[in-house]
């Protein structure tokens, strides 16, 4: 009895090491708590955007990985171009902002 308890516990070890690895992200995607970290990190971005009376009535596309947003689509001018890179900033997990806004 003692010897099939025995295995029974490395064999409950060995998927918990298993499971806990296959977790982990790399270099072209994310391990599950960086994936929750970057949907929160866009939704505050969204948020921000949203709030900003500037920015409100355009369609500004956000996507994060690993930290670094994305920002794309079509505003009227640089000046909205920049005020949305300058809000994504402030939000706090942001590494860096990637601006792809078209000036239309």
């Amino acid at each position: 009895m003692s010897q099939l308890n025995l295995l029974l516990r490395l064999l409950i070890s060995l998927m918990l090491v298993v499971s806990i690895a296959g977790c982990a992200g790399g270099k072209t995607y994310e391990s599950t708590g960086e994936y929750l970290d970057d949907s929160a990190i866009t939704t505050k971005v969204k948020t921000s955007i949203l709030g900003d009376s500037k920015l409100k009535f355009f369609q500004i596309s956000v996507k994060t990985f690993k930290g670094v947003v994305q920002l794309s689509g079509f505003v009227n001018s640089n000046e909205v171009a920049t005020r949305a890179t300058e809000i994504t900033r402030t939000v706090k997990g942001v590494k860096m902002v990637n601006n792809s806004l078209i000036v239309k």
